[in-house]
């Protein structure tokens, strides 16, 4: 009964916006969740309805017996360096014990325990730290888990309907409500929230939730998991909103470092380093790396192999692959036109380079500038923010603005590009219809993490973040966003002019329209 179910839910997901309720018939019978291409043309056909726009990207249904594709396989990396010796290191003005840990490639619960660290958010400057060496592991899994487009919040996952798939099952989520920043959500709410914000599957989401806390199908679930239902048990990550925000951050911080060119290793609590398995995806590097936050390596390993999480998701939502959208973004991608994103004649700061979109690991896609005037912190401005190229409103939120430059109406699909902190006042709302240099609203603190006034830009292709300091860099009136090798450090030039990024207004860090 319970398979039966999941089948008629993922066709109600994918072809909703093509049969109505109302008109089920023999050829909802006969479809398969997997056979979505199959299903599609069938109902089409019985019903005349032209199909969604979203499933024109969707790949067509194999033929029976015939397998469904996978990635590619990435190309072949070298092993990272791991160290095997434990060592000496004095603490530095600025240190932070995440960033020391990191460095070394350890955790650090191992730096803490090897050095009884009582308060680990207090180091003191010249304090010596003893550094362990760290445990090597055997090499990861190579079984690919999801599709890169099954991770992004892109064109596979626009048609999702998570409402109805969440009262359907009739599980503990669907009573589910939390108060998130003044507001009281569903779980529905609350986990869309979390994927626009991240741009992050919510599919993803859902079905990691199940497995971890059974909270889409159970009515009853254990009381540890209302605290902590992803299963990170850390106190400032409680609550679904918290957990899921966790789970998007890491989801993303392993695929982006994976598109980066990133060699691991994935970096165990109790000491115990894994470098990725040759030939595994974006995708599911993300997978494996959230996981190896929530289980040691022994159970890591079944879990992010072909009978754990897999498992799920299948029962779930059937085969990834048979929805992937590959590739994401074609060989040959070009940057529409942009502009600075304020007004002619005015002079603002570039004051962080390349960073993360959302939160600390949605890629290095974000650009931050300031606005005129000397005065720090969060104080009122009545600059104006604008629209950097033609497009739509398809989404604000607290502090954010989604233009979508393709103006299919869609976040999931083509160039779209994010402002955040743009202040409730005098923002624009969802549908307008705007030109480049059209007003926005003005800068400020609002939504997000942040000290100062300020606009934070991103741009974002078919759900992927785009970094600003890779091979296709923000171009905004002729300046060219550059990376330094470290987060929020980076320039803009435009010919022989470079400006670099400093967050306070200096003088070398002017740009004007």
């Amino acid at each position: 009964m319970k398979r039966s179910k999941a089948l008629i839910l993922i066709l109600l997901v994918f072809l909703a916006a093509c049969v109505g309720r109302g008109e089920q018939g023999v050829s909802w019978q006969l479809a398969k969740a997997t056979d979505l291409g199959e299903a599609t043309a069938t109902i089409v056909a019985a019903t005349s309805t032209p199909p969604h726009p979203l499933l024109t990207y969707l790949p067509p249904s194999p033929r029976p017996g015939e397998p469904y594709l996978t990635p590619t396989p990435d190309n072949p990396r070298d092993a990272p360096f791991i160290r095997t010796k434990s060592e000496y290191y004095t603490v530095q003005p600025g240190d932070s014990l995440s960033l020391i840990a990191y460095s070394f490639g350890v955790s650090p619960q191992l730096i803490i325990d090897a050095n009884d660290i009582v308060n680990p958010n207090f180091l003191a400057v010249w304090q010596s730290l003893f550094i362990p060496a760290p445990v090597l592991r055997e090499s990861g899994p190579s079984f690919k888990i999801i599709p890169d487009s099954e991770l992004v919040y892109g064109p596979a996952g626009g048609l999702f309907d998570l409402h109805n798939v969440i009262t359907g099952w009739g599980g503990f989520l669907g009573q589910f409500k939390e108060q998130v920043e003044g507001r009281e959500l569903s779980g529905a709410e609350l986990i869309q929230l979390v994927a626009n914000r991240y741009s992050v599957n919510p599919r993803l989401l859902l079905a990691l939730l199940e497995y971890q806390s059974g909270w889409l199908t159970n009515k009853d679930v254990h009381p540890d998991s209302l605290s902590y239902p992803m299963g990170y048990l850390h106190e400032d990550w409680q609550g679904l909103f918290g957990q899921l925000s966790f789970a998007a951050n890491e989801l993303n911080r392993g695929y982006y470092l994976w598109r980066a060119g990133w060699l691991g290793p994935f970096i165990f609590n109790d000491g115990s380093v894994v470098v990725p398995g040759q030939g595994i995806n974006a995708g599911t590097a993300g997978v494996q790396n959230l996981f190896s936050h929530l289980y040691p390596y022994d159970q890591w390993r079944t879990v992010v192999g072909e009978h754990g999480f897999n498992q799920t998701y299948h029962s779930l939502f059937g085969n990834p692959f048979g929805v992937a959208v590959e590739p994401l973004h074609p060989d040959v991608l070009n940057q529409p036109d942009l502009q600075l994103p304020f007004e002619v004649g005015k002079t603002w700061s570039f004051t962080s380079g390349p960073h993360s979109a959302w939160n600390t690991g949605a890629g290095w896609a974000a650009l931050d500038f300031a606005p005129p005037g000397y005065a720090y912190g969060c104080v009122l401005s009545n600059e104006w923010v604008v629209a950097s190229a033609d497009g739509v409103v398809v989404r604000t939120d607290e502090g954010v603005v989604i233009l979508d430059l393709d103006g299919d109406g869609y976040e999931q699909t083509g160039w779209v590009l994010l402002y955040l902190h743009i202040e409730e006042r005098e923002r624009v709302g969802i549908g307008a219809i705007l030109h480049a240099g059209d007003r926005i609203g003005h800068p400020s603190c609002e939504g997000g993490f942040s000290t100062g006034t300020h606009l934070h830009i991103a741009r974002k292709y078919n759900g992927e973040w785009i970094p600003a300091d890779g091979n296709l860099p923000f171009i905004m009136d002729g300046w060219v966003s550059g990376g330094q090798g470290r987060e929020y450090n980076g320039t803009l030039s435009r010919g022989s002019v470079i400006i670099e990024a400093y967050f306070r207004r200096g003088l070398y860090n002017q740009i004007s329209r």
